[in-house]
């Protein structure tokens, strides 16, 4: 008996500290810039929007990664899918101490959806920048080397035919650096954008901290299971 009285005073620490640190939180939303972010943010995140638009654009301009981009997306969305089953099976409900600044889609509060698709695209696109700065040297050097073995050639049979194709191998030289280094700036920007829009969903109300937490940690567990999948292909 004496157990039982100890873990319902424990849970009711926790539940009490939960509402305490939303309280806190959600204050911060009295100043209208920080209201209007929080809610713009918010807003972006809704269904997983922001991320899936995200990773769409990445597929359209990183060709040499096109499919991991997709199946990051893919994952991406799978995560969201997950949270909102969790959603039904849980039902929590959403914080009633506090004024929402949005409007929700469901009524359901733990987890958080928002949290578990921004954190599973941050690790997701994470992952993908991480393989592109590692590679980018490399496609460099392979790509150098075939254009001197190729103007070698060229200069060879016509002087005409090596500079066309020098130009060539360059402007695919330039192409690849580019969309490698684009993957990489998206993978460094992911994750403090991420850590915002969680932080969002407790400044407009509408999430306890433990929602959030265990939003992000759903996000980050799917993307991390299908880490290998979401890198695989022989195009990748």
């Amino acid at each position: 008996m004496d157990h039982l009285d100890h873990t319902d005073r424990h849970h009711d620490d926790l539940d009490d500290m939960d509402h305490r640190l939303l309280s806190a939180l959600r204050a911060h939303g009295a100043d209208p810039r920080v209201a209007a972010a929080a809610r713009a943010l918010s807003w972006a995140g809704e269904h997983g929007a922001l991320w899936l638009a995200a990773g769409l654009a990445g597929a359209a301009v990183d060709g040499a990664r096109r499919g991991a981009w997709l199946r990051a997306t893919a994952l991406t969305a799978g995560a969201h899918v997950v949270s909102m089953g969790v959603k039904r099976v849980v039902r929590r409900p959403r914080p009633a101490h506090v004024e929402p600044l949005v409007r929700t889609a469901g009524a359901h509060s733990f987890p958080s959806s928002h949290a578990t698709s921004a954190v599973a695209a941050a690790v997701a696109f994470g992952t993908l920048g991480a393989r592109a700065a590692r590679r980018a040297p490399g496609v460099l050097d392979t790509r150098a080397a075939h254009t001197a073995r190729t103007t070698t050639t060229a200069a060879a049979t016509a002087t005409t035919t090596a500079a066309a194709t020098a130009t060539a191998t360059t402007a695919t030289t330039a192409t690849a650096t580019t969309a490698a280094t684009a993957t990489a700036i998206a993978a460094r920007v992911a994750p403090p954008l991420a850590a915002a829009m969680c932080l969002s969903r407790l400044v407009v109300g509408v999430h306890y901290p433990s929602d959030v937490a265990a939003g992000a940690a759903l996000g980050a567990l799917t993307a991390r299971i299908g880490a290998r999948w979401m890198t695989g292909g022989a195009h990748d």
